[in-house]
């Protein structure tokens, strides 16, 4: 005996096909978006972005990470500066651009 319960009649069966193909065209066509391309390169040029900013943001936050270190050298909690630190870095300095400027002097003569 032949199941009689699945029978269509030839209008359902057409309207079938056309939702089937209708949904077989959106298909393509976003295959067709997807390989096109300027999506390519749109979705290259995105990830390298996104690539750029995630490394910009850990190289901040390892930069200010480094800069807090520093600041916690030369200024305690309340904000104090830490003179036993300070004054031998600030003389180093001195004498650092002090022997530049005696350098530069005696090749100009």
């Amino acid at each position: 005996m032949a199941d009689t319960s699945d029978i269509r009649t030839p209008a359902q069966i057409e309207a079938d096909i056309k939702r089937r193909r209708d949904v077989l065209a959106e298909t393509l066509d976003e295959i067709g978006v997807r390989v096109h391309p300027k999506t390519i390169v749109g979705d290259a040029k995105a990830k390298v972005v996104s690539n750029i900013d995630h490394t910009l943001g850990r190289a901040y936050v390892s930069v200010n990470k480094a800069i807090t270190d520093v600041r916690a050298q030369f200024v305690d909690e309340e904000g104090a500066p830490r003179l036993e630190r300070v004054v031998p870095v600030a003389l180093v300095a001195v004498g650092l651009v002090g022997l530049l400027a005696l350098g530069t002097r005696r090749r100009k003569g």
